[in-house]
């Protein structure tokens, strides 16, 4: 079983005019990003509810983010979390297969719950991706403007726990 996370939206409420209560803001120097600084706004609180989470369900946690390894260099520790293994997903930014592809041959054969902000994007990518998996496979939309909430990680458990 598999708990993926994107980071911006989900971790990084980037949507929000302000930070939602909890965030604290983080910012890194990038070499090897666009931009030479990066932040983002992060709830300490996610690291231990996740962890947690994956213990009780006996999921992986991994990264399905543009982040990519920066995000086990940056938001992971950030948030009090182990190195995460990372799904490459750069690749296919901007291309209508999205982050399907490469999700869909990560986890073949294994039930996924999937926080993410974009799932509306690219819908015939998403629906060819749903008809395809056998396995559970929970999309939790998260607002990108509120980040994720106790709501989203139930939502998780659920799937998790009782895959189809």
């Amino acid at each position: 079983m598999l708990l993926l996370l994107d980071v911006d939206g989900p971790l990084n409420p980037w949507a929000a005019r302000t930070p939602p209560p909890g965030y604290v803001r983080h910012e890194w120097r990038l070499s090897r990003w666009r931009r030479a600084t990066r932040h983002a706004h992060l709830n300490p609180a996610h690291g231990p509810a996740l962890l947690s989470l994956a213990e009780r369900t006996g999921a992986e946690l991994v990264w399905a983010t543009s982040w990519e390894d920066l995000a086990n260099d940056t938001v992971g520790p950030a948030l009090g979390l182990p190195p995460l293994r990372v799904i490459g997903l750069r690749a296919y930014e901007g291309t209508p297969e999205w982050k399907y592809g490469a999700v869909g041959r990560f986890a073949a054969g294994r039930p996924i719950a999937w926080l993410d902000d974009d799932f509306a994007l690219f819908a015939s990518a998403r629906d060819a991706f749903l008809r395809r998996r056998r396995e559970t496979t929970a999309l939790i939309p998260v607002d990108p403007a509120t980040g994720i909430t106790d709501e989203h990680l139930a939502a998780a458990e659920r799937a998790l726990v009782s895959p189809a």
